[in-house]
């Protein structure tokens, strides 16, 4: 009786400590650091934490940090942030300590970034380049030390053709195992397209059609595409998610509801593929999804939320397909913070 007793009290503790957790009334212990934006709520189910330790010094960002990029081989983390005079990638160990900075000139306002082939001994970091000088307009290839080895797109001039390859603020680039690329033109420019290329550059097929019909974008923000062949469009100025098969470009299907209050700016698939994570910049959240089954579109489904402070402003995610891990660029508060998989096993206190 005592023994049975023990344990419900025990089970009741548990409950009411996760429940603290979840809705605010018991924070997780904060860094020696004024930085307001670092407060954060969870809400629903409780699958991420903050990793308070992570970067080890916080104070290597110096401008406003628009995209993170896992090698979750190599253990790095690439940082893009933007401002004069600061360095334009920052190179993070996993661990959190800065290796090192690129100062490139070739690269002018970075958008969005994509590690490919991470898995070989020569990977490469895509970036999205959205500024309006000599090199912007552009999708650029380099190697993980920063040396430029590609360029696609015509450098400093915006436009919208496909032979050669022009772009107009493009946002997001994602590529994948095959060599195939898929990228979002139209981070507010002159196109709103989904283009997908092959291995060797050649236009697969498009979307490039403005407007709020099915697909059609207004200001396509972000991509990425799941094991099952379907590729996930972030529609931001539409405030929905659409989703096309890889191989014909057809459309499959629309999330919308979900996105009521605040459009989806970047939108990645956890390494168990059973969720989305998707970031809402202003109202300063994170969203966990649902994954739809293979066959299914459906209608998209909350698990979770991240509510992070005022003014933090989440831009684009990136996620370690090996840990699991969360990394968010911030531009409200001009850092990367990282997100480790929740346990309820893990230390509350």
């Amino acid at each position: 009786m005592i023994l049975r007793r023990t344990c419900v009290v025990l089970s009741t503790i548990a409950s009411v400590l996760l429940f603290l957790v979840l809705y605010g009334g018991l924070g997780w212990p904060q860094r020696a650091s004024s930085i307001a934006s670092r407060d954060y709520q969870l809400l629903g189910s409780p699958l991420y934490k903050l990793d308070l330790a992570w970067p080890r010094n916080p104070e290597v960002f110096t401008g406003a940090v628009f995209a993170v990029a896992v090698n979750q081989y190599a253990g790095l983390v690439y940082v893009a942030q933007r401002g004069d005079n600061v360095p334009k990638m920052l190179v993070f160990s996993t661990d959190g300590n800065l290796l090192m900075s690129w100062n490139t000139s070739t690269l002018e306002m970075p958008h969005g970034m994509f590690v490919a082939d991470a898995a070989s001994s020569s990977p490469s970091v895509w970036v999205t380049d959205v500024g309006t000088g000599p090199y912007g307009h552009c999708i650029k290839q380099y190697s993980p030390s920063g040396k430029l080895l590609q360029v696609l797109g015509t450098p400093g001039q915006a436009g919208s053709g496909v032979s050669p390859l022009q772009f107009d603020q493009p946002a997001e680039v994602y590529v994948h195992s095959s060599g195939e690329i898929y990228i979002v033109d139209g981070d507010g420019g002159l196109n709103n397209r989904l283009i997908k290329l092959s291995a060797e550059l050649d236009v697969q097929w498009m979307h490039g059609e403005k407007g709020q019909g099915l697909a059609q974008f207004y200001i396509p923000h972000s991509v990425t595409v799941d094991a099952a062949q379907r590729v996930w469009v972030a529609d931001r100025g539409n405030k929905r998610i659409q989703v096309f098969n890889s191989i014909t470009g057809e459309w499959l299907g629309t999330w919308g509801s979900c996105f009521s209050e605040d459009a989806p700016y970047s939108v990645r698939i956890t390494p168990d593929k059973k969720h989305l994570v998707v970031a809402q910049l202003n109202t300063n959240q994170l969203s966990v999804l649902e994954a739809p089954p293979v066959g299914e579109i459906g209608q998209c489904r909350v698990e979770s939320v991240i509510q992070l402070g005022e003014d933090t402003k989440p831009h684009l995610v990136d996620l370690d397909l090996k840990t699991g891990a969360l990394y968010v660029a911030e531009i409200g508060a001009q850092q990367a913070q990282r997100f480790t998989p929740f346990s309820l096993g893990d230390n509350l206190l």
